[in-house]
């Protein structure tokens, strides 16, 4: 369809929007989706359409929410523009499509909370975001953030393998400048790598 685009995010805050229809003859060895520069790495991509807002957030606990009307559509080829600004020991390490539900968000020390998405207000592209959650000395770093209603579950896993999974109604509720709860408990020395949301299944669907 010709109001959707493929939004891509980079580690160092680059953003991309490509007209959907521009891979639709893909070929067998591939096609350039994006340009990345040297250093930078590929964080996420999503599927958005006008009037979309979207999310990033960085690893230092702060987060930007602007409209995908402030990224004009570019080729296959192209760089991109600034999403979000990140100071040089700072990366990017998740992007959302604001859909509705809260957002949820987690340390490496598995601690993390949600918060109501009309906290972060629409800004422009290309500034330093606002605090999603306070990367302290007890947190650590961000290191993932998703949407998620009431109803769903989360799953969590650390860089030694432990998996927990936890319904979003037993998180708790905080304000964006806040240092969360404990989401997941860890042996000494292992982290929390990422979250995925588990969507909820009607009782009559299973």
């Amino acid at each position: 369809p010709a109001d959707k685009y493929i939004l891509f995010a980079t580690r160092d805050g680059t953003v991309k929007k490509t007209a959907l229809e521009a891979f639709s003859r893909p070929r067998a060895n591939g096609i350039i989706a994006i340009d990345i520069r040297d250093g930078d790495a590929l964080v996420d991509v999503a599927i958005l359409q006008d009037g979309d807002n979207v999310m990033l957030f960085a690893d230092s606990g702060k987060a930007i929410r602007f409209r995908e009307s402030d990224v004009r559509a570019m080729g296959r080829g192209a760089a991109g523009v600034r999403g979000i600004r990140v100071g040089d020991d700072q990366n990017v390490m998740a992007m959302l499509i604001v859909r509705v539900g809260d957002v949820l968000i987690a340390t490496e020390n598995g601690f993390g909370k949600r918060t109501a998405v009309d906290e972060f207000s629409v800004q422009g592209r290309g500034g330093q975001g606002v605090i999603a959650i306070q990367t302290s000395e007890r947190n650590g770093a961000c290191v993932g953030a998703l949407q998620a209603d009431e109803d769903d579950e989360i799953m969590l896993i650390s860089q030694q393998g432990t998996l927990v999974r936890t319904p979003v109604a037993d998180i708790s509720t905080l304000g964006r400048n806040t240092q969360g709860v404990t989401l997941i408990r860890l042996d000494s020395g292992d982290q929390l790598r990422g979250l995925a949301r588990i969507e909820a299944i009607d009782d009559d669907a299973e």
